[in-house]
């Protein structure tokens, strides 16, 4: 199998955190210490065709590239007659999908778990720097704009995972949710498909782990307890920042620090396992938060901690820089900088092993600072795993009764 960025397929978590049941800890291996690595690519930014800030308002991007594997780019352009000033605002808009198969499988070495169900494609939280927005190129979307406000949902996903899960051949692993886009964004508020999901997982006793930056997690309490009771769940809380004013900037609809460090206590206090997430880590951004997120969320019942290096692929690195020189123009150069030293000179490495913690020395004294303030909070080391025994198949509707 190509050693490729399959981003479709990887998840928002790092070498700290373990979802799966069959293994004590990461796969991944602790990043290389070295010399720094020579910078090749130019650091340089600009905007292209950046839309009207009155039509972006709440977005995390500023611009809306036409698709990667479109045949032509499309460039607003003022005729003279004021025809910009038309332009109405991105609405977000949702299309219903029917999808043949609901769990996607992966072999990645540097995964925790084989398997993983995503319910939305697009995210409404517009975190600008998520790896899953070149995914919107397959729909001939945007990564950009498009990816934060024409959402697609994927209609019947409980009865394909009930048929999936029946079927004779299907052996219990843990299954991860909110590997690509957030189960718990906001149009989870009234279409309910992670909930329709989590149900058949509760009825079967199927082990999930689930990664979400939304309160709404908490809804879900009275599923999530008792699959906790039985050692069926985790879930993992994304903080980023406890700075309010820098979370609004770079994931503007996701839910504030202050309400998601909620989620983590009202979670913990209904005895369901949190993991912490401090994903991604930007250096010069939010890397001298670490110690304090890991502290808020230990005091407030978080039971693991996990951390991510940042990450561009594909369109994503462009759409970074845009919002680096929008919001952070002084620090630009120095950002990239310092990405570039932990990915090997470029802006993106995808090799296997060293995707979610970079290497060199940037990316050393960031896993040990890590380790240091997980061992001064108290911090297993070791991965609490999730039961596969307890799994029952369901019964499907209309299934033909066996004679013996």
């Amino acid at each position: 199998m190509p050693n490729t960025d399959a981003t479709d397929r990887i998840p928002a978590m790092g070498r700290s955190l373990d979802l799966a049941d069959d293994t004590a800890g990461p796969r991944t291996a602790p990043p290389k210490q070295g010399r720094a690595r020579k910078i090749t690519r130019p650091i340089r930014a600009e905007a292209a065709d950046p839309v009207d800030e009155d039509r972006r308002r709440g977005r995390g991007t500023i611009s809306n590239r036409s698709a990667r594997f479109e045949p032509v780019q499309r460039v607003a352009d003022d005729d003279g007659w004021g025809t910009l000033e038309t332009l109405e605002p991105f609405k977000t808009t949702v299309t219903e999908e029917r999808p043949k198969t609901i769990i996607t499988r992966n072999e990645s070495p540097d995964l925790s778990f084989d398997r993983s169900i995503n319910p939305y494609r697009g995210c409404e939280h517009g975190c600008v720097y998520c790896f899953a927005r070149p995914t919107h190129a397959y729909m001939g979307l945007s990564s950009g704009l498009d990816f934060e406000s024409r959402l697609f949902v994927k209609v019947g996903a409980a009865e394909r995972l009930a048929a999936e899960l029946a079927a004779p051949s299907y052996k219990a692993r843990t299954i991860a949710i909110g590997t690509n886009t957030d189960p718990y964004q906001p149009i989870e508020r009234t279409h309910e498909v992670m909930r329709s999901v989590l149900q058949v997982l509760a009825r079967t006793n199927h082990p999930v782990g689930i990664v979400t930056k939304s309160v709404l997690v908490t809804r879900d309490i009275d599923l999530l307890a008792p699959m906790a009771a039985k050692g069926l769940v985790k879930v993992a809380l994304s903080v980023t920042t406890l700075d309010a004013k820098l979370a609004r900037t770079m994931e503007p609809r996701a839910s504030t620090p202050g309400r998601r460090l909620e989620a983590i206590r009202r979670l913990s206090e209904a005895g369901i396992p949190v993991v912490v997430m401090t994903a991604p880590i930007i250096p010069s951004v939010n890397d001298a938060e670490i110690e304090a997120i890991l502290e808020a969320a230990r005091g407030l019942g978080a039971r693991e901690a996990g951390f991510v290096m940042l990450r561009l692929p594909l369109e994503v690195r462009d759409l970074f820089r845009e919002w680096l020189l929008q919001h952070f123009p002084d620090r630009l150069r120095h950002v990239m900088s310092l990405v570039q030293s932990f990915r090997d000179g470029k802006d993106n490495d995808s090799t296997w092993g060293q995707r979610m913690t970079g290497t060199g020395p940037y990316a050393a004294m960031i896993a040990r600072r890590f380790e240091i303030a997980c061992a001064r909070l108290g911090f297993p080391k070791t991965r609490a795993r999730l039961r596969t025994d307890l799994f029952v198949k369901p019964e499907l509707a209309g299934a033909q009764l066996s004679l013996f």
